[in-house]
């Protein structure tokens, strides 16, 4: 039997089985699941080879009927190979309405440029079943039109824009993808008008536009709107000005949204240099200042919306120098902390890192002329106001997905809560994707016992120098404590709405090495943790959480 055949009867066999969607997900896996966790054989089949199974079954009436649901999951799951079917698909002039709808929503899904001239099919069937003439267009197309890249979509999509009926702000944000710069100043116009998730999409349309002519439209909105709206036009005005004025720490609701009208009242739109204020050392292993007009070459931010999606501004990235390093997750409260690598940093994340390590050799204590020395690095976080703590942490090195609390986290959860959601759960589908340290238990003492810590790299293990471990490990034999600098924040998470969970969460600025010598010899890593507070709507804080981690770990003068 040939490889195609194989991967065909292997597909059916998914496809017919008592629970399809894990079947296919051991397929795309290639490890066995729940389902058949004795299942060692061998797995031969390329993405190609499935897409190409996938499209032959889809094309069969029969099957499409019983399974094209799951086909296209699988479809949209399968990299380049399963976009190439997809937008063969999208093209089928045989197929449904319906089935063509589902398989354009997948390709939006995965953000797939669709040729125009299948836009344009898919809008005169949306036209004849009586959305567009009748009725509101379809979201989806819309969407597509976005992700064409084809701006004669412009006027049509621009044309949305005041109509009551029509998902304004998905025409908004497809726009502003086009990068149809001619409807900058209209979208601009219609923020006050608008409420809710449109008035959130018009004004991340204008972000993704990247149109400095919005910013007179967005001061004069500033001024005179509600104060649930204040954070998402500051928002838009810092992404399109690259100014970013420091706020007063803890600011909410009302002082929130007047501190925000008084920072931009005078109309300065140009960055200034970065400072940073205020250092005030509380003790030898506590300190806090903040920085203004920071560069924010390090900083969590908020991902582009992905396309299709409801929410203008959910998942969130670290980055370095606007790459992202890791997926932080969504703002969302009730949903489980799931952070994602995606890529190292360049060569000047490594120089930024460099710049901290003079005075970190052998610190005992903090104090005004260490974090003075710092203050260059200090300058590249974002603008915000900041604690740092010295800290004794006995991190462990974790390189066993099983092991990490990313996975171990459902177990620790109250036996009566447990549903069962979690019982098949793969240890490698929670993790972060890459070797880390953490503490090897919660966080003593803490009010909420689910209190997890954890650090992650930003450069690849594999590339530590031998000798520099070498030469870290003698200088911890010989009584040496060298520091590492993490950027921490702390995130609270209520899963589910039962079970309270917070994680301290860390990426090393510099340290390496230092904390993989550390985690060797057995020894509590010294840690220079700094940590922003957050003071808008959605912003990570936790003060209780620092107080907490620095109650167990402070290093002791």
């Amino acid at each position: 039997m040939g490889d195609h055949d194989t991967a065909r009867t292997r597909l059916r066999a998914a496809l017919r089985s008592s629970d399809p969607w894990t079947a296919l997900s051991v397929l795309h896996t290639g490890r066995p699941g729940p389902s058949d966790p004795a299942d060692t054989t061998e797995r031969p089949e390329r993405a190609e080879q499935w897409a190409a199974a996938v499209e032959e079954l889809y094309r069969s009436d029969a099957d499409r009927t019983a399974y094209g649901g799951h086909l296209t999951w699988f479809l949209g799951r399968l990299g380049e190979a399963g976009a190439q079917v997809l937008v063969r698909l999208v093209a089928e002039p045989a197929f449904s309405p319906a089935e063509r709808r589902y398989l354009l929503a997948t390709a939006v899904g995965r953000g797939l440029r669709l040729p125009a001239a299948v836009l344009e099919s898919y809008a005169r069937q949306d036209a004849e079943s009586g959305g567009g003439v009748d009725g509101p267009p379809d979201p989806v197309l819309v969407n597509a039109m976005g992700l064409s890249g084809d701006v004669s979509f412009a006027l049509r999509l621009g044309a949305l824009l005041d109509d009551p009926d029509a998902p304004r702000g998905r025409a908004a944000l497809a726009l502003g993808r086009l990068g149809a710069r001619a409807w900058t100043v209209p979208i601009a116009e219609r923020l006050p008008v608008e409420a809710g998730l449109d008035h959130v999409a018009f004004a991340v349309a204008l972000e993704v536009m990247g149109d400095r002519a919005a910013v007179p439209h967005l001061l004069r909105w500033l001024a005179e709107s509600r104060e649930e709206r204040v954070y998402d036009v500051h928002h838009a005005l810092v992404g399109l000005t690259g100014r970013d004025p420091l706020l007063p720490e803890g600011a909410k609701g009302a002082e929130f949204a007047a501190a925000v009208r008084a920072a931009w009242a005078d109309g300065r739109t140009e960055p200034a240099a970065p400072e940073v204020r205020d250092l005030v050392v509380e003790s030898g292993a506590r300190a806090r200042f903040r920085v203004e007009e920071g560069a924010g070459r390090i900083r969590v931010a908020f991902d582009p919306p992905l396309p299709g999606s409801s929410w203008p501004r959910w998942d969130r990235s670290l980055t370095f120098d606007g790459r992202p390093l890791y997926r932080v997750g969504s703002v969302c409260d009730t949903c489980e902390l799931g952070l994602s690598f995606l890529g190292w940093p360049d060569a000047e994340a490594r120089r930024i890192a460099a710049g901290l390590r003079g005075r970190l050799a052998d610190p005992h204590r903090l104090d005004a002329a260490l974090l003075a020395d710092l203050t260059p690095v200090l300058a590249e976080l974002a603008t915000g106001h900041y604690r740092a703590l010295l800290l004794d942490l006995p991190l462990e090195r974790v390189t066993d997905p099983a092991r990490s609390w990313w996975h171990l986290r459902a177990q620790a959860r109250p036996v009566e809560d447990d549903d069962g959601c979690d019982e098949d759960a793969r240890p490698e589908d929670a993790w972060p994707g890459v070797a880390h340290f953490q503490l090897p238990t919660p966080v003593p003492d803490a009010r909420i016992p689910a209190t997890y810590a954890a650090v992650l790299p930003s450069q690849p293990p594999e590339a530590l120098d031998p000798a520099a471990l070498a030469r870290h490990a003698a200088a911890l034999a010989a009584g040496e404590r060298p520091a590492a600098v993490v950027l921490g924040w702390v995130d609270d998470r209520y899963v589910e709405a039962r079970d309270e969970e917070r994680w301290l969460v860390g990426v090393v600025l510099d340290g390496h090495h230092r904390l993989t010598a550390y985690a060797t010899a057995g020894l509590p890593a010294r840690v220079l943790w700094i940590a922003p507070i957050g003071e808008a709507p959605g912003a990570d804080g936790g003060l209780e959480g620092l107080a907490e981690l620095s109650a167990a770990y402070a290093v002791r003068e």
